[in-house]
């Protein structure tokens, strides 16, 4: 396959003064770009972490030796650099023995730092994190793997992988056997936050304390119980998670996927102020909007599966009525467009492999298909590649993990600038 190539897909005209086309319908061409080759398979993981820095010159990613079975606990994988403006080289960062295939090591920038980037690893019998500089190479390992960071960068939160990996595998990591396999809501682990200066860490809620908490007025403590999915709001002042529970263990990769009840927290960064803002049991992906609202894909009571907007602390719900985004697929804010514009992509199944990133206008209800990258038959369960799309900071960029190229997962750049009318 060549190194650059072009992919043509539907334009859309008249959206807020862009240029995409004389007419509607008319092919607009979106330049995508290999950004890693084999030898070695490479990708980035999840589409809610940072990884361009803020010049958007620099690209995180991970190289692995082998693909389509579960990571065990002597597999390791490389962290990378790739330069954009020098022929999209890569430079070696480090190492992790502690990742899966959905969301990688977490592996991201460190918010208000031009050279730092942060992910998880294995020491020994620990999980803990990096800080590193990419350019003077000085690392700090601190006591505790992180899930997701404040936009300060100076707190992170975290959950215990070895507990995800028990009973979602494919998100957390292997090595370390859970302490509390025959537990199912213990009280010693749960949410906590660390403090990315010193280390200090606080629990901030147990999986016991979030385990006696009815749900829809009925005991789900008899159930395996565990977080996933954490992130901080845009401004630091609310957090997110979701609790999930399984009443038993079965099929690794049926695990993987299905027969599990989510609902979905937010919460202080101290702990506090708990309110449960989604408790429908259906929640799947979701990004805060701004510091008050999380558009999320889920199932209200009485509603359909679709994309809404949930109002934390409110209770409102609020549907995103549009038949152009019919599919659950992980959706972000693109940064500059005033929250009109959300990048997402969809889910390769059995009726269809391919996989389609898109950006969908929330005011006019347009939806402009970015291209069709079609999954390998073999890329299911655990070790599925999905295309997780980022947008680079100025929202120019879009860089997906895709399989299509038939060389295995490999990173590669969609140029959005035509679409926007920037053609610098």
């Amino acid at each position: 396959m060549h190194r650059r190539y072009f992919l043509k897909t539907t334009a859309v005209v008249g959206l807020g003064g862009l240029t995409f086309g004389q007419a509607m319908g008319k092919p607009l061409e979106v330049p995508v770009r290999a950004l890693t080759k084999g030898p070695g398979f490479h990708w980035f993981g999840y589409y809610d972490k940072r990884q361009f820095d803020p010049s958007n010159r620099y690209v995180l990613g991970m190289k692995v030796g082998f693909e389509g079975r579960s990571p065990v606990g002597d597999d390791v994988i490389k962290i990378g650099l790739i330069d954009l403006q020098k022929n999209d080289s890569w430079t070696e960062l480090g190492e992790s023995r502690a990742w899966g295939w959905q969301q990688g090591c977490m592996l991201q920038w460190v918010p208000g730092s031009a050279s730092e980037v942060i992910w998880n690893d294995r020491v020994g019998n620990q999980y803990v994190s990096h800080i590193v500089d990419v350019f003077t190479r000085k690392k700090r390992t601190l006591p505790m793997a992180v899930y997701a960071l404040s936009p300060d960068g100076s707190w992170a939160i975290g959950t215990e992988f070895s507990r995800i990996q028990d009973l979602r595998p494919g998100y957390g990591y292997a090595g370390i056997r859970d302490p509390y396999y025959d537990v199912k809501a213990p009280k010693e682990i749960g949410l906590y936050r660390m403090d990315l200066k010193t280390g200090a860490t606080q629990l901030l809620l147990s999986l016991a304390d979030a385990a006696s908490i009815p749900h829809n007025g009925a005991s789900v403590e008899d159930n395996f119980h565990w977080f996933n999915h954490l992130l901080v709001n845009t401004d630091g002042t609310r957090l997110t998670f979701l609790h999930r529970w399984r009443a038993k263990r079965e099929d690794r990769q049926v695990m993987a996927r299905t027969n599990f009840v989510t609902r979905m927290f937010t919460m202080n960064p101290d702990g506090t102020d708990r309110f449960i803002i989604d408790p429908s049991g259906f929640t799947s992906h979701f990004i805060w909007r701004d510091p008050t609202t999380i558009c999320a894909f889920t199932k209200p009571e009485g509603q359909s599966q679709s994309f809404y907007l949930l109002g934390d602390k409110t209770g409102k719900i609020v549907p995103i009525k549009s038949d152009k985004m019919p599919v659950n697929g992980h959706q972000t804010y693109v940064p500059g467009r005033n929250n009109e514009w959300l990048l997402n992509d969809n889910y390769a199944n059995a009726k269809s492999r391919d996989q389609t990133p898109y950006l969908y206008h929330l005011p006019s209800d347009r939806r402009i298909d970015l291209g069709h990258f079609p999954a390998g038959e073999r890329y299911v369960a655990e070790w599925r590649c999905d295309l997780h799309p980022r947008t680079s900071n100025d929202g120019n960029f879009v860089c997906i993990d895709s399989t299509h190229g038939g060389n295995g997962r490999q990173l590669y750049l969609l140029d959005l600038r035509a679409v926007w009318g920037n053609k610098k």
